[in-house]
Parts: C-alpha cells; structure tokens; sequence
C-alpha cells in the first residue's frame, strides 16, 4: 500500500526536513573516482563529484522493536527505500547514511537526500519511522528502547547482515521488478558485528531518532541532528525557571502546556494510524496510534494545563536530556531561530552537555525551523541549505554537513567548520549564505548587558537611574487568553488574516517596560535572563496547592521601530509557572539572534495569558516593584 501524506497535514507540522529545504534539483551523471579512505580499516571508498544511483524501492523489514503497551515483545514492519552509488562494489566500498522523517512524514521526504547523498559516494538507507505508513507499530516518540531498538536493525543491514525484499528498482538506468538486496557494497568497520561506517541524518522526529539509535547501538559513528527535542517535557509544557539542568525543570514546579503544537501532534499521528491501518490494524487499539502513555498524558494536560509525574517519566525516556550520557560520537547539531516547537534552548542544552561530556560536538542556528523560514515562507534562506540535489557544496549548511560526513565517515581532512555560528537576517548577500553567518569558537558568545526595571514603565541602562514606583496587571482567569504571540504550526506556513499575525496584549493584563530609542544597534545572540520579584498575596494563599495554584507569566521581548510598530522576534516567548511569589525569581526568555537598530526600543512585557498555551483558572493580580535597593534586572546576551 501507497501513501502519501496529505498536503495540509505536512504544511501544518513542516517536521519532515525536505518540506523545509529547496526544490529538488536535477543532477548530472559522472563516473566516480575512488579515494582511500584513511581510517584503519584499508577499505577502498568510493567518492565522486556526481555519481549515478540505483535505486531500490519498497524493502520490507520486520524487526524486533522493545515492547508494546502490554510488555509483550514486538516486532515491527519498517518500509525503506535504498539508495546506492552505482559504482559502489564489494571491492569499491562507500559509508552509508541512516535517514527518516519528522512526524507525519514518510520515507518519501528523504528521496531528494538519498538520491543526493549517493551521488556523492554514500549508501543511503531512507525509512519510515515507526506509527507512520507504510511502517507498522505505533508511535513511541522517538523511544531509545522501541524505536532506536528497530533502526538497530536496520544498521545491522547496512553492515551487511541478510538481505531485504523490494518492490521495483532503477538500476544502471534501467528499471526493473521485485527482488532482494543485500548491502554487501558499505565499508565495514567490523564485518563480524556487521557494523558499516555510518552516520545518520534527519530533522525534528528524524532528529530525535539519532540520539535514541546512537544511545543503544555503538555501531553509529556521527550524527547530524535538525531542529529536534532535547526534552519533550520543555518542549510542550515549557516552564522557564527551576531549571535543574539544561531545559528540564523540577517536576514539582512544571510548565504550561502548549496547546497548540500538542494538539496538532496527536492530530497528524491518529490521522496516520487510520491511514496505515492495512499496515497494522493493532496501531489503533486502545491509544490510536500512540503508545497507550501518550494518550494519558495527553489526557492529563488537556485536564490540568501540567504534566504530572507519570508524564515525566514517558517524557524524560523519549528525551536525549536524560539518557546524553549513552551519546558519545561526533554530533553537529543544527536548530533553527524560528522555532516555536522546539527553541533554541533545546539545541543549547544539548550542546552543553555532549560538550561537557567530552564528545566532539558543533552547534549551528540556521534562519529557518518548525515556524517558517527567513528567506522563503517555509524554507531555508538563499544559498543556505539544499540537500534535494546537485548544489549541495553551494550551500553553506549543505556544504557543511557534506564536510561532516566526509571527514567523519571517509576519513577526509576537510575542516568540519567553526564551533558555532549563527544565521544573521539583517546581513545582504548573493550566492551562498555564508557571509550571512557569524562563526566562533564557542558558544555562548559576546558579554552581558544589564537593564533594569524603573517606574513609569521604563528599563533602563544603570541602577542608579532606578525610580521607584510598581506596576500591576491581572489576568482574567477562567483560563481566558488575553493575549496572542502565534498560531502554534500554522505562523509561515499558511496565509493568515492580518489581524491573526500581529501579537498584541490587552490593557491591563500585562506588565511593560520599554528602554529609550537606542543611539546605536544593539546586537542580541543568546538567551536573554530576567531577574524578578513577583508579588501577589492571592496567589500566596493559593501556591501551596500545587501547580494550579501557582502564578503564570509569560516573558517576551519586543522591538520597537519608531513608529510604534512591533516585532517580537520569530513569535517566541517564555512560559513561567513560579513555584513560589514571595521567592526571587530567575527567568530565561527565549534565545534569539536579533538586532536592534539605532532609533528602536526595547520592550519587556510580562503578560499574565497567552493564547498558545493553557492558562491560569483562578484571578491572579500580581505586582512587581522597580526600587534601586532590589532592581529586577534584564540580562541581555550582546555582541558587537
């Protein structure tokens, strides 16, 4: 059975990382010519500018994959799509490439990559994730234990273990029937374990599916991650503060859920159950298409607005936060500036704990991500990223990934590119994307810059320019939103009315601080911080509760043009559920990369709602004081 997902559906997640990338583009063919490759193992690889690929469609594998709901073991139907080099040979043997698509996608939206990637000297191996057609199974979000179990497999078959049933190729040009293949052509860094040179590759739930096969399988050597999860209990019920590490908060002060991505997630995933059911009919027992935990905690924040305990524990096994130690190669991370669904706090805290752990790790902030693109509505910037076809090497992502694998998988000595670099939008160029992007050695970058909290709604540059004075705001409880940053899968992706684009606040529930016009550009490149006393004696009465008593906030930045005009920055704020008002509060607001021009303000607004997410039931007036002696301080990441 054939399927393709509808094309509403893949507008709306934009997971899959050929929907975000260029148009394909239509290569030539050229003989390769072998290189050898410097690793230990001697084998000749092969490599070429353009080679042709042979193609072999609809492999069929049915793998081991952890257990179901009940705990029984299960086994699993993965549908792929094999592309190989065609001068690739037992005695002309090429790395292999692991790939698959982001939520709601297929193996389809890696056709363009395989196709590219095997022109240029890889065996690619494209699949459909599990809980998607035309694969069996349901949706275990990215489980090291479910899903990385059955990529396991299919690593086993790159290094040559059996063979695998196809329903048509394209070989030397010619297309041909059902059959069998096996990957007797890939370098094997050990034959007797079956284990190939490879490296994997994919975005967003085809990110996240690397960390959970390289956490229970060695075999991998590199990843290349896109705009993925770092933990899943951030990226859907964000809480801003009480950070124990990385992203993740203390379970007893946990976020507010996201109402938007959560919903659009179960929608696309029951959708792909009923449309896969041939496949599988079992998929939609009990949970519909997802693990029978999934459904629960659905359940749980739609009633309550926070995950509970039994959440955490499905969202702290299916997140890389909490298992990093078991991800030990060489990871370049790449996360996108305009993402609502997984931030770039998420790509951070990753970056920082492989970094800590020793493992070789780069870190790049591409324009583009789950809420649109800075170049094109949906897509990547000119000259930034094409990996559907021959002018891979005149992108500067596109180049730098074909570098990574090149020097990780064939041993070559090209430079894999700066520690960290950043996608600027203000910066013109033609051609290639690359003077666009600021590179350093590390992240973070730049230094800090204080402002703090005044009276008559000011921020300003020193405390000594303090005055005191307080400001007061409420929101309008019953869970009524009173405030609206974006339309959570939607924002770039579809054409919306003008009034649904523009943030705006209502008066008198929210709190604003705005800095004079600024005498020149001010440069922001990190995760701004807020430090801040809230005081609210009704929710003080109430906190003790539990979460639903507890005070919510959003934070988020504006820049102001001189004609009073707004932007906030790619739609991003940060949702806070404070654990305790009568407590100093420290806040993380969203990481961005954004400059403001001389003439512009900046604006700091703490609003009680938002419409993205569920908020407060309960009325909570709330008040925070400006006085030189305690300054609530906004802590802003600059750089020249």
């Amino acid at each position: 059975m054939s399927r393709r997902t509808p094309s509403l559906v893949r507008c709306l997640t934009v997971l899959a990382l050929s929907a975000l990338v260029a148009p394909p583009l239509v290569a030539a063919e050229a003989t390769a010519t072998p290189v050898v490759d410097a690793r230990p193992s001697g084998t000749s690889v092969a490599t070429s500018t353009l080679d042709a690929v042979d193609t072999y469609s609809g492999l069929t594998f049915v793998v081991p994959a952890g257990r179901n709901d009940l705990g029984q073991p299960q086994t699993c139907t993965i549908d792929a799509d094999l592309y190989k080099p065609h001068s690739a040979s037992r005695t002309n043997r090429v790395p292999a490439i692991l790939t698959t698509n982001g939520f709601g996608g297929s193996k389809a939206d890696q056709a363009g990559l395989g196709a590219a990637f095997a022109k240029r000297g890889y065996a690619v191996l494209s699949y459909t994730g599990l809980g998607f057609p035309d694969s069996g199974c349901k949706i275990s979000l990215d489980d090291p234990g479910v899903d990385g179990v059955a990529a396991s497999s299919l690593v086993s078959f790159l290094g040559g273990a059996g063979t695998a049933a196809y329903t048509s190729s394209v070989v030397g040009g010619r297309t041909g029937g059902a059959g069998s293949v096996a990957a007797d052509f890939t370098v094997l860094d050990n034959a007797k374990s079956h284990d190939p040179r490879l490296g994997m590759i994919g975005g967003s739930y085809g990110g996240q599916i690397q960390f959970a096969t390289a956490a229970v399988d060695s075999r991998v050597d590199t990843l290349v991650p896109l705009i993925t999860w770092n933990d899943l209990r951030y990226s859907l019920a964000p809480n801003n503060t009480s950070f124990t590490s990385g992203v993740t908060y203390a379970g007893s002060n946990p976020g507010t859920e996201k109402l938007g991505w959560a919903g659009l997630f179960f929608g696309v995933g029951i959708l792909d159950g009923l449309q896969g059911a041939a496949i599988d009919p079992t998929r939609n027992v009990g949970c519909p298409n997802f693990v029978a935990e999934a459904c629960a905690a659905k359940a749980t924040l739609d009633t309550l607005g926070y995950p509970t305990a039994s959440t955490l524990r499905l969202t702290d096994r299916v997140s890389v936060g909490h298992y990093i130690d078991q991800v030990k190669v060489p990871t370049f991370l790449i996360h996108g500036e305009n993402d609502t669904l997984f931030n770039l706090q998420e790509a951070t805290a990753t970056y920082r704990s492989l970094k800590a752990r020793g493992v070789p790790v780069t870190m790049a902030w591409q324009s583009w991500g789950h809420s649109g693109g800075t170049g094109t509505n949906t897509g990547a910037a000119p000259g930034e990223l094409d990996l559907t076809g021959e002018h891979i090497e005149d992108t500067y992502l596109g180049l730098r990934i074909k570098n990574w694998f090149d020097h990780h998988l064939k041993g070559s000595t090209v430079s894999t590119g700066p520690a960290f670099a950043y996608f600027r939008d203000w910066v013109p160029y033609t051609g290639t994307a690359a003077p666009a992007y600021a590179s350093a050695s590390s992240y973070p970058v730049g230094t800090r810059s204080s402002w703090y909290l005044s009276a008559a709604d000011q921020l300003v540059p020193s405390r000594s320019a303090i005055l005191p004075g307080s400001t007061s705001w409420s929101n309008p409880g019953l869970g009524v939103p009173a405030s609206y940053t974006e339309v959570s899968g939607l924002e770039g992706q579809v054409d919306l009315p003008d009034n649904l684009t523009v943030p705006f606040d209502t008066p008198g529930t929210f709190g604003a601080w705005t800095t004079p016009a600024l005498t020149g550009p001010l440069t922001v490149v990190g995760a701004p911080t807020l430090d801040v006393r809230f005081e609210s004696p009704t929710v003080a009465l109430t906190q003790a509760a539990g979460p639903s008593g507890q005070l919510q906030v959003f934070a988020k930045l504006y820049d102001v043009a001189p004609d009073g005009s707004i932007t906030l920055v790619h739609k991003l704020i940060s949702p806070i559920r404070v654990a305790d008002v009568t407590q100093p509060v420290h806040i993380e607001l969203p990481a961005v990369v954004h400059r403001v021009e001389a003439g512009h303000r900046l604006r700091l607004v703490l609003a009680s709602t938002d419409a993205a997410y569920k908020n407060a039931y309960a009325v909570q007036p709330v008040t925070v004081r400006a006085a030189p002696t305690a300054p609530a301080t906004l802590s802003l990441p600059v750089v020249p």
